[in-house]
């Protein structure tokens, strides 16, 4: 008899195609036991443990319904699977200057958590603010901390190198604070050769490696039998064997080498799905020959293929499917047949720019791992070599069924999460055509997520407008929770349009629908000193800091206020509580606290080396010219003015202009 349970399972099938496994699919989850057992151990033993594997090899799978799994609940203290980017649609002009990459972590970290609460906390003080969990003697548990696809860290180029360095140093002074940390950081291989510096500075020589290879034929063979247990069908294992040998050879098609490496599982996952799906509803003991009619290899891969480079022409080659084919073959295809990898160091020579090769490998048509100490790329499929199969293709294909808007929404979401604001804009707007009029909260959400691509392009007028909608929107549906935020972002985006007065207006009216969140407090705290009421920011945050002692961005933000009024002493003392000062801004207003109290060759240091990062920030300028005055050095005092008055990101607020016009008078 046929259980309903067991109905429900074969509906969806045990195996994932593209979807990595999670850890609620542990019991569906086979051929990698070893592996997990291993990981396991040296998670638990050495304080770094380094996961890395090319691209297809399952990491995210492993890591999540194989190594997790195995972790004692009573001897560890697990944390969710963290990310270092993520998209989403609450407004991200809402946050106050932060590392993103830190706040992506501590967000998949402490998913339920305020992101603006998130935004002012450091990796260490968010551990130490965890409670202590403790095992059945009393002792303290060890913290198991992993972070999954580390590669996105070194991909935001030259940039974002002072987000990275000050990433690691946060995960160096966690795991030197707490001799119980454990830390899994999973890397795509050809990435590895970025981390290794890291590495050092995070474990010496106490770090670990781990390689995840392709599936060996007997792994391979677990992976494509059990997941059928308890689902009314079963492979015979002649069947099984088969369909692994197609595998084998088909990775090994172009390079005999490949055979000892055995199977790709991301491929494996794609044909056993489509042999799931292609078997009739009756089946139960699937034969060597159901596998001939129904699980072919290479059929399955070449449909699957084909599919893919038809999306992706699609979405952003502008239809051209024989254009990206063609590009597909002159760049990977061998002189005298088969494929070729291409290094890393060499796409810029190939048209069309590492950031597209991250996206097609992303897709799973291109493969990315490291030979010989290189990165390097290679075709996912050899048949993609091929001219497109047009012969075997009906003269006009069915047209698809559209996706629904949530649908597209997630897909923006992704699209966001890996910086391709093209696709994130082009998503959201077909979720937005989609939706129906009356789907209030859904359509705000949307607008929400547009809002963020402005913002991120820098476009801060079509931000504050699509935020507007959004905020109208949930008003209306009664999601009073969600307007909080977005008039926090509101509020920042005038501010930074130089629109105090307004700014004002929109944080007040955040406060009053967020009253306990204290860096809505803190944003209307520079709202009110860019507006030329000093006196009044620092009441709202004496506030903040009456409720919240250690509050890092009141603490700064009172302290550069403070150091702007001349009052060094007390500016010292905030400044310093928040050490280490991180954003320029904050370590030219130390600079200046430091000359008020005479310290003047300490000061011009700081001030010199904060000045080398930013060129264009006015209060920051003119800060700098302050220093140079009290240091005696009027004629670059005054340079420093006047680069202060023509300042734009962000201007020299109105009330600080008499002062610059002063200094460059002198």
């Amino acid at each position: 008899m046929v259980t309903s349970g067991t109905k429900a399972r074969r509906a969806a099938g045990p195996y994932k195609g593209l979807r990595p496994y999670r850890a609620e699919d542990h019991h569906a989850f086979f051929g990698r036991g070893e592996e997990s057992r291993e990981i396991r151990e040296l998670w638990e033993t050495r304080p770094l443990t380094i996961l890395h594997g090319a691209s297809g090899a399952g990491r995210t799978s492993l890591l999540q319904a194989g190594v997790r799994p195995l972790l004692s609940p009573n001897r560890t203290d697990v944390l969710p699977v963290g990310r270092v980017t993520y998209g989403s649609a609450y407004p991200q002009a809402a946050l106050p200057d932060h590392d993103p990459y830190v706040l992506a972590l501590l967000m998949s970290w402490s998913p339920l958590a305020p992101p603006t609460r998130l935004a002012g906390l450091t990796i260490p003080a968010f551990l130490r603010s965890r409670p202590v969990k403790r095992d059945v003697y009393g002792e303290r548990t060890l913290t198991m901390v992993s972070i999954d696809q580390v590669e996105e860290l070194f991909t935001g180029g030259e940039r974002h190198q002072p987000y990275r360095d000050w990433f690691f140093g946060q995960l160096a002074e966690a795991l030197d604070a707490d001799p119980g940390l454990r830390v899994l950081l999973s890397v795509r291989a050809d990435h590895l050769a970025s981390l290794e510096p890291y590495e050092r500075a995070l474990a010496g020589s106490g770090a670990a490696r781990y390689p995840l290879e392709p599936l060996g034929f007997d792994a391979a063979l677990e992976a494509v039998a059990k997941p059928m247990a308890d689902t009314g069908r079963a492979l015979s294992e002649g069947a099984a064997a088969h369909l692994v040998d197609d595998l084998v050879r088909v990775r090994a098609r172009t390079d005999t080498a490949r055979q000892r490496e055995g199977v790709e599982p991301v491929q494996l996952q794609v044909v056993c799905q489509a042999l799931w799906k292609a078997l009739p509803p009756d089946s139960r003991t699937i034969t060597v020959r159901d596998v001939l009619q129904h699980g072919d290899a290479d059929t399955a891969l070449a449909r699957h293929y084909d599919r893919l480079v038809d999306d992706l022409a699609a979405e952003r080659f502008d239809g051209d499917e024989h254009g990206l084919r063609t590009w597909l073959r002159l760049t990977f295809g061998a002189s005298r047949g088969g494929r070729r990898p291409v290094g890393q160091s060499s796409t810029g020579v190939t048209g069309i720019g590492e950031p597209a090769f991250e996206l097609l490998v992303q897709r799973h048509l291109l493969r990315a791992g490291r030979h010989k100490g290189e990165g390097w790329y290679e075709l996912a499929y050899d048949r993609l070599l091929d001219p497109a199969p047009q012969d075997d293709r009906p003269a006009q294909a069915p047209p698809r069924e559209p996706s629904p808007p949530e649908d597209c929404l997630r897909a923006a979401e992704g699209a966001l999460r890996q910086g391709d604001l093209t696709l994130a804009a082009r998503r959201g707007e077909e979720a937005l055509a989609r939706s129906q009029e009356d789907e209030l909260e859904l359509r705000a959400e949307i607008e929400s997520l547009l809002g963020n691509v402005d913002h991120r392009r820098g476009n801060l007028a079509a931000a504050v407008s699509r935020y507007s909608r959004a905020a109208k929107g949930f008003e209306t549906a009664g999601v009073a929770t969600a307007v909080g935020p977005l008039l926090t972002a509101i509020g920042r985006l005038r501010l930074a349009q130089g629109s105090p007065e307004e700014a004002v207006r929109d944080l007040r009216a955040a406060m009053i629908r967020l009253p306990a969140d204290l860096a809505v407090q803190t944003e209307l705290a520079w709202a009110l000193w860019h507006g030329g009421h000093p006196e009044a920011a620092l009441g709202v945050l004496d506030g903040v800091l009456d409720r919240e002692g250690n509050n890092l961005d009141a603490l700064l933000g009172r302290g550069q206020i403070l150091a702007g009024l001349g009052r060094g002493r007390d500016a010292l003392r905030d400044l310093d509580r928040a050490r280490p000062l991180r954003w320029p801004f904050a370590r030219v207003a130390h600079a200046l606290a430091l000359a008020q109290v005479d310290s003047l060759a300490e000061a011009e240091r700081e001030m010199a080396e904060a000045l080398a990062e930013v060129a264009d920030h006015g209060p920051l300028l003119l800060y700098a010219a302050k220093v140079k005055e009290l240091a005696g050095q009027t004629t670059s005092a005054a340079d420093l003015a006047r680069r202060a008055i023509s300042a734009s990101a962000p201007p020299l607020p109105g009330h600080m202009e008499k002062d610059a016009r002063r200094l460059v008078a002198v």
